[in-house]
């Protein structure tokens, strides 16, 4: 195999290089093969290392999400052979999983080793990271997926080996399909997120659990300096505060208003407002075309605060932002309005039904059960109080006769609406709550403003069930599968690493769709890049066809090499006829 050929040719054939165009050179500068190859000690009966394995199935996913059983197809079709000296033939399914047992026993080593090094050679900002968890569904038995031991520490001081992989359970997200959870920590700034860690939770386990185990897997493989952790609702605890506050960390996370109402109504009255400098993309557009729609804002207050630490019973200092939107309050009304509308309809079609006296309608049980499926889970259910009010006989004799179908009813249905309660919960539309430990030199405004790009981690999430397709994972073995998810977080950090490096290079005075290209674009410019494979007697020769004008320039301002390039790099030049 060679490239760059004058000599006569005896069957030509294509293949489209397609995204790998861009996702070679950058796994390449993340070095993942190498560091997989440190953590995997080389077997000398294997033709081809570990690493060398994984960062093709890597390639794959990136490029073409499929079946372990396709890649070798792929591989061929594509010509990821040519750029990484595996044969398609030599990619079976088999082969691909041994990697990936071999990747499960290091799994924690190897993604902390990615990360470091794609922080240090990418140079991304460490001082915070958001974390957040989203949930893998699957289906199947997965009858050998057993709960990890309560006992067993983390970190895991154990061989890496022993430490089972998440259970795939039924979770408290989606009740009637089994799932596990990925939690990702991220580096985020106004050029978006980048996964850099992560780890997997159980399908029963929590945020609260999850946030535990990764910040003790930061500590301990990562080793970062002070940052601030930014994290959602389902995460916080006093434990949680604390955690970080021990280690010398921050904190800034979301609270559950319930638990902070109270003190908002104590001091609601002496709390100084300020308008919030944050403004989301839509309102900013507005702002700046004077548009007639809503120009919704938020206002913050900070109160100062104590927590516990649950553990040693010091007092740790902090501050409550509280926060007012208007966009909030808008929605909070609109959501009770109709709830409160459904609500009151159902339970008056229920007195109607119970005084025409339907056979249906006669048994408490079921006018009980009716009334539970009509509150659900709705919040304004609480304003509502009914019950059964028994008729005495006069009020039976006054009724009419029955029709047919029924009978004379023994009691009346009756539900009372609290104006006062849902007055009461109006009164905090649009308001919520903060709690962190930064330092008083971080404002309230520059916190809310960093916590409000949370958003960038779960638009991370959408790339696992699209371009990455985490689901679904054809897989029978819970340690393939854990493997195969901390191999794909290595692949989401390289997705998003690519956006950053292209709007990073693009120029001050480029348009703003430049500015904001995303990775999913970058990788459909290049979705046709083909190769030309030519048979001739001394073997097979590769030609790269010319790239189109936009494929240059993206590979310019990302500074990587064309296909030529890299394929000349590799393939060695065949002696001229």
């Amino acid at each position: 195999m060679c490239i760059s050929w004058s000599g006569s040719v005896l069957h030509r054939a294509s293949c489209n290089l397609g995204p790998l165009a861009v996702v070679a050179p950058l796994l390449e500068q993340m070095d993942v093969a190498a560091i997989m190859d440190r953590h995997l000690p080389p077997d000398p009966q294997l033709e081809f290392s570990h690493g060398q394995v994984l960062r093709m199935l890597l390639g794959a996913r990136l490029s073409q999400p499929l079946a372990l059983v396709n890649v070798a197809g792929w591989a061929e079709e594509s010509g990821a052979e040519y750029l990484w000296g595996i044969p398609a033939d030599k990619l079976n399914d088999d082969r691909l999983g041994r990697s990936l047992d071999a990747f499960f026993t290091q799994r924690h080593s190897i993604l902390a080793s990615v990360a470091a090094h794609v922080v240090h050679t990418f140079r991304l900002p460490m001082n915070r990271l958001h974390y957040d968890t989203t949930h893998l569904l699957f289906c199947g038995a997965y009858d050998t997926s057993t709960p990890i031991p309560d006992a067993l520490s983390l970190p895991p001081v154990t061989a890496a080996a022993d430490f089972p992989p998440a259970q795939i359970t039924h979770g408290y997200v989606v009740r009637d399909t089994k799932m596990i959870h990925a939690g990702l920590c991220s580096v985020v700034d106004d050029l978006g997120a980048v996964p850099i860690f992560g780890h997997t939770l159980s399908g029963n386990h929590n945020g609260n659990t999850g946030i535990a185990q990764q910040f003790h897997l930061l500590q301990n493989y990562l080793h970062p300096e002070p940052f601030l952790m930014i994290s959602d609702r389902g995460t916080y605890s006093a434990a949680h505060v604390a955690r970080l506050h021990r280690a010398g960390h921050a904190a800034l996370c979301s609270v559950p208003w319930g638990d902070f109402k109270a003190i908002f109504r104590q001091h609601r009255e002496r709390l100084f407002w300020n308008n919030a400098s944050f403004l989301s993309v839509e309102q900013k557009r507005r702002r700046a075309c004077n548009s007639t729609l809503p120009k919704e804002h938020n206002e913050l207050a900070v109160l100062r605060h104590q927590l516990t630490d649950p553990d040693t019973g010091d007092i740790i200092p902090c501050r409550l932002i509280f926060v007012f939107s208007s966009a909030d309050q808008k929605a909070c009304q609109a959501e009770r309005q109709r709830a409160v509308a459904k609500i009151r309809a159902g339970l008056e079609q229920i007195a109607q039904s119970v005084a025409r006296g339907h056979v249906s309608w006669l048994d408490p049980t079921q006018i009980h059960r009716r009334v539970v499926k009509l509150f659900g889970e709705r919040g304004a259910a609480r304003y509502f109080r009914w019950e059964l009010v028994p008729l005495s006989a006069d009020e039976q004799a006054a009724l009419p006769p029955p029709s047919r179908g029924c009978r004379r009813p023994t009691h009346r249905f009756v539900f009372h609406y609290d104006e006062a309660a849902a007055q009461a919960d109006a009164d905090d539309d649009g308001y919520s709550a903060l709690l962190t430990t930064a330092p008083l030199t971080r404002s309230a405004d520059t916190l809310f403003t960093e916590f409000k790009q949370q958003c960038y981690v779960e638009q991370g999430h959408h790339q696992w069930k699209t371009p990455l397709a985490v689901r679904p994972l054809f897989l029978k073995s819970p340690e393939r599968v854990e493997a195969l998810v901390y191999l794909l977080k290595i692949a989401l950090t390289a997705y998003h690493l690519l956006q950053r490096l292209y709007r990073q290079a693009v120029p001050d005075d480029a348009p703003v769709t430049e500015k904001r290209l995303t990775t999913e674009s970058i990788l459909r410019a290049f979705r046709v890049c083909p190769l030309v494979k030519e048979a001739t007697s001394l073997g097979c020769v590769i030609h790269p066809v010319q790239l189109t004008q936009r494929q240059r320039r993206i590979l310019a301002l990302l500074n990587f090499p064309t296909p030529a390039q890299t394929l000349a790099r590799r393939l060695p030049r065949y002696p001229r006829e």
